[in-house]
């Protein structure tokens, strides 16, 4: 009995709740969409200069959706869990 107790107490002794995990999948996503857009725009040829590495995409709109991401990062972890528990008792 004792053994069977102490499995039920460790699984549902998470850190994160379900809105945590939520919030920390849209982060990833967002800096996955970010350093997708950062990548690509070489040359085949080492001689020739290819203007695309300084489209505004990969300068400003992909740093930025990865620090987005970043940012949401930051929200998931800090977020309490159990505040969406104590609102609906």
């Amino acid at each position: 009995m004792g053994e069977q107790k102490r499995k039920q107490t460790a699984k549902s002794n998470f850190i994160f709740g379900k809105r945590n995990y939520k919030w920390l999948f849209i982060g990833l996503a967002f800096i996955a969409v970010g350093f997708i857009l950062m990548a690509g725009g070489g040359s085949d040829d080492p001689n020739v200069f290819d203007e695309s590495i300084f489209h505004w995409r990969r300068i400003r709109l992909a740093p930025t959706l990865v620090l987005i991401g970043f940012g949401i990062q930051v929200y998931a972890i800090l977020l309490n869990p159990d505040k969406e528990e104590k609102s609906k008792d």
